[in-house]
């Protein structure tokens, strides 16, 4: 076997995995489609890398609104790696206690809401005081992990809860322990992560299902088309309204801050 044929297999593995969520997936699916259509959105939130899974679900093609992403560079940007904005502050500011709640001091929410919060390993503290914070709340809060790993790993918290603690709904990337899947004859340690591969699997599980809740429901969303499909005309038209519904969902959300 090739190291590719490797891969491949044990991403097939993580197909499987996901298959098995299909419950879950729907239940996360009818809770967002639940506040989608009472006018609210579904909070997206993930550090690190975990970044990738927010943008898949909104906004991009494929995708509609509903969705309010709340990425924060300070915690995501990775380019520069050393020096400024290097990846070592991220990873300190990931451990930061009460950062999440100056984060959500920008919005205001409520019950109606729901929360989607992405976290593979699950034990960083700003994603679990974020997930905590939504429950307090009482939004459902839907956590997207890596149950063997998290459940190999310690928690950063001084008590010792995880994201799984504060979640009302679990779902599984099926990566390994560790995240990386292959290893390589010579090298100590293993390469080539799996954790992306099931999570964007699922976000677009739960965007698909998601999708369908909304038309039965009567209200189709405004999906961001590619030209080469819809005509640049149709393609303009839908990315507009898709803006424009996420512009006034995401006003909603700012219009009684603080009070």
């Amino acid at each position: 076997m090739t190291i590719t044929e490797d891969y491949l297999q044990k991403c097939a593995g993580i197909i499987e995995t996901v298959k098995a969520q299909q419950p879950q997936i729907q239940q996360a699916a009818q809770w967002f489609a639940e506040s989608i259509l009472a006018g609210r959105m579904v909070h997206l939130f993930g550090s690190g890398h975990s970044r990738i899974m927010v943008e898949e679900m909104w906004p991009r093609y494929g995708s509609f609104p509903g969705f309010n992403p709340i990425v924060e560079l300070s915690l995501t940007y990775h380019n520069n790696v050393v020096g400024a904005n290097g990846q070592r502050q991220a990873m300190f500011l990931e451990n930061v206690s009460g950062l999440a709640a100056r984060i959500l001091r920008n919005f205001s929410l409520s019950e109606t809401d729901c929360a989607l919060v992405i976290s593979s390993g699950g034990c960083n503290i700003v994603p679990i005081e974020m997930a905590e914070l939504f429950q307090q709340k009482k939004i459902k809060t839907v956590a997207l992990v890596t149950s063997a790993h998290l459940a190999k790993s310690k928690s950063n918290r001084p008590d010792g809860k995880k994201l799984a603690d504060f979640a009302d709904l679990i779902l599984d990337s099926g990566a390994p322990v560790g995240d990386s899947m292959i290893y390589v004859d010579g090298l100590e340690t293993p390469v080539a992560p799996g954790s992306t591969v099931g999570g964007v699997m699922i976000i677009n599980c739960i965007k698909a299902e998601l999708a369908k809740l909304l038309t039965a429901a009567g209200k189709p969303p405004f999906v961001l088309t590619a030209s080469a499909i819809v005509g640049p005309e149709k393609a303009t038209a839908l990315f507009e309204a898709a803006y424009d519904e996420h512009a006034h969902r995401l006003s909603a959300l700012y219009k009684d801050v603080g009070k």
